[in-house]
């Protein structure tokens, strides 16, 4: 018997400083998912990937871009990477509840129901990559 392994593979886009980019996020998401047979993943990686890309969008004005991975079979890893150093939670610790009359704040604690696992890496050009993984746990 012989086991065989699926390849890694790895996708990048960069995205523009303009309100449509989620949107681009998500339709080059869903393809990229939908070749790797992946579809079951959609409407959690497009909810967490319009997060993400959204934050960077408003606030940056810097480049940003969008990064997937399968790490192995049935995972994804989505990453968005931007210019700025300040790492939200709940990448830099367990997310606060947003107060009821907070304008903003609830979105990132979807990340942190919605993904099997996440963090944050600094960048050596500056910056940084808040990143998600789905499929299971790893």
């Amino acid at each position: 018997m012989t086991t065989t392994v699926s390849p890694s593979w790895a996708y990048a886009l960069r995205l523009p400083q303009d309100p449509r980019a989620p949107g681009v996020a998500r339709r080059v998401l869903r393809g990229v998912l939908g070749a790797h047979r992946l579809g079951a993943l959609v409407d959690t990686a497009e909810l967490l990937a319009s997060e993400l890309v959204t934050n960077a969008l408003r606030h940056t004005d810097g480049p940003y871009g969008l990064r997937l991975t399968g790490p192995e079979r049935g995972r994804l890893r989505l990453g968005v990477w931007d210019t700025s150093p300040e790492v939200p939670p709940p990448f830099a610790g367990l997310p606060r509840r947003a107060a009821s009359d907070d304008e903003g704040g609830r979105g990132l604690r979807i990340v942190a129901v919605c993904a099997d696992a996440w963090g944050a890496t600094a960048l050596p050009q500056g910056g940084k990559l808040l990143w998600v993984e789905l499929g299971g746990r790893p």
